[in-house]
């Protein structure tokens, strides 16, 4: 259990980080009942913000760990799903999975909201975790625990479209009026979003999955629609948990893949009428707004030529030089 002087000093970090973070520059923006606060480059709301300071300061990796990171709105419940599905898949089959009674982000804890402080309520046995930070703000014992990370990106035309909707949807079910759509992409195209600019956030991935190919992994969202298998069974590979030959016969990669569908996990009851984070204020969401469409290209649906003509220009120029094209 956590000794009274750790809670104690724990209490006195988090008022320090209150106390900065108040100090930073912040925009009104999104409809989000919070401002967005501006630290190091990058965008965030304040309860991320502090869990990130926190983790930094307190989160100590495992050298087992996998670390799942990503952008909002890139993928990441997908991710979630397919990854603890293949590396619990000797405990639970298709009816005993935790995905079954639990959406993909309270079986997966995040980095910076559920383990930043001292982490004693680890469930050791199963390394996965996830992030949003960027890069440049993962606690360096991330780094320095050789851990294997993850990064899904993926067209910032449809993560923008995807962010806009998830966004307004959070704002209808709080009966607050969300932001018109092209207010929200002049936003999202100057960078002021959560955990934004979006490019940056890629670029440092990007970049640390060149330098240390056999630590981090860079996975595409289109890849992985294109071809689910395929990529599964590489990610399987990657963290360690590789398929047999004889359960590639058995068809259990497909088995995964077919439980973790879009189709299947926003039909369970859980996804459509639980709430995540039930109880913390501002962060309490209901759980079918995690799940819109999974589409590659809804963009085309919502975005005007000239917004797509820029935010792919954007996209050009921020990526240019780097070796990535999106």
């Amino acid at each position: 259990m956590e000794s009274h002087l750790e809670k104690q000093n724990g209490d006195v970090l988090q008022k320090s980080f209150k106390e900065m973070i108040s100090t930073l520059p912040k925009k009104s923006c999104w409809g989000l009942p919070e401002d967005q606060y501006q630290y190091q480059s990058f965008w965030f709301s304040p309860p991320f913000l502090q869990g990130a300071l926190s983790a930094q300061q307190q989160f100590q990796a495992q050298p087992t760990d996998i670390i799942l990171c990503s952008f909002p709105r890139t993928g990441t419940a997908w991710l979630k799903s397919l990854t603890f599905a293949t590396i619990t898949r000797t405990s639970y089959n298709d009816s005993t999975t935790p995905l079954l009674s639990k959406m993909p982000h309270d079986v997966v804890p995040y980095i910076e909201f559920d383990h930043a402080q001292i982490s004693i309520n680890r469930h050791l046995g199963i390394p996965l975790l996830a992030t949003h930070l960027p890069y440049s703000f993962l606690p360096r014992s991330i780094i320095d625990s050789g851990c294997k990370l993850i990064y899904i990106c993926r067209d910032p035309k449809d993560t923008f479209v995807s962010l806009y909707h998830f966004i307004a949807r959070h704002c209808n079910s709080r009966n607050t009026q969300p932001i018109q759509l092209d207010e929200a992409f002049e936003l999202f195209y100057e960078g002021i979003s959560s955990y934004g600019p979006y490019w940056d956030h890629v670029l440092g991935y990007w970049k640390a999955s060149l330098e240390r190919p056999d630590k981090l992994m860079f996975l595409k969202y289109e890849d992985l629609v294109e071809d689910t298998v395929l990529y599964l069974k590489k990610t399987a590979e990657f963290m360690g948990y590789p398929f047999s030959s004889e359960e590639q016969q058995q068809g259990v990669p497909e088995n995964i893949v077919k439980m973790c569908s879009f189709d299947n996990l926003s039909g369970l009851e859980v996804n459509k009428t639980g709430r995540h984070r039930e109880g913390k204020g501002n962060v309490e969401t209901e759980n079918n707004i995690f799940f819109r469409k999974g589409k590659v290209g809804d963009w085309k649906n919502y975005l005007t030529t000239e917004m797509a003509q820029r935010l792919d220009q954007r996209t050009l120029q921020q990526l240019s030089s780097s070796g990535l094209s999106l």
